[in-house]
């Protein structure tokens, strides 16, 4: 199920298109509590703070895609 799942048209495009999402709205959401302060971006290191906000996205962006084609899929096999 878990090939099959990945390897439906869409899939991938709809895991980066959930990430870059949510990496916008976290980046936001996160230096709105920090006050809108450029320390935000300029105290940590830029590399790893951008290479976990982009993990952070990717992992959000597979499990919410991977639950909602899956679902998907069952509700066809269900169905026939």
């Amino acid at each position: 199920m878990f090939k099959r799942v990945i390897n439906t048209k869409g899939f991938w495009k709809s895991v980066f298109s959930l990430a870059v999402a949510f990496s916008v709205l976290f980046t936001f959401i996160k230096w709105a509590i920090e006050g809108f302060e450029m320390a935000y971006f300029t105290e940590r290191n830029p590399v790893m703070l951008i290479l976990t906000i982009v993990l952070a996205g990717f992992v959000y962006g597979f499990f919410v895609t991977f639950g909602k084609f899956r679902a998907k899929l069952k509700e066809n096999d269900s169905g026939r």
